[in-house]
């Protein structure tokens, strides 16, 4: 499995100017194999990782699911 080291700083910051999500970044990734795509802070330090489905039905499948759990964690903090 191919690993993509990310500095996540940086990387949502570009989102951001780009104005375009990490799923639409993720889904221009996709090539039929896994990938482990690794977030790393400004120390180098691993953030969290996400492995990178080969189809973009899964894609869609987990971004759901993403979305789903920080809608969860976000009704807890109010």
């Amino acid at each position: 499995m191919q690993k993509i080291e990310i500095k996540a700083e940086q990387f949502f910051e570009l989102l951001k100017l780009k104005d375009t999500s990490m799923w639409a970044i993720f889904s221009q990734m996709i090539d039929g194999n896994e990938k482990e795509i690794i977030f790393l802070d400004h120390e180098e330090k691993i953030l969290f990782n996400y492995i990178l489905p080969s189809t973009t039905e899964k894609l869609e499948e987990d971004r759901k699911e993403f979305s789903k759990q920080f809608s969860e964690k976000l009704a807890n903090f109010n």
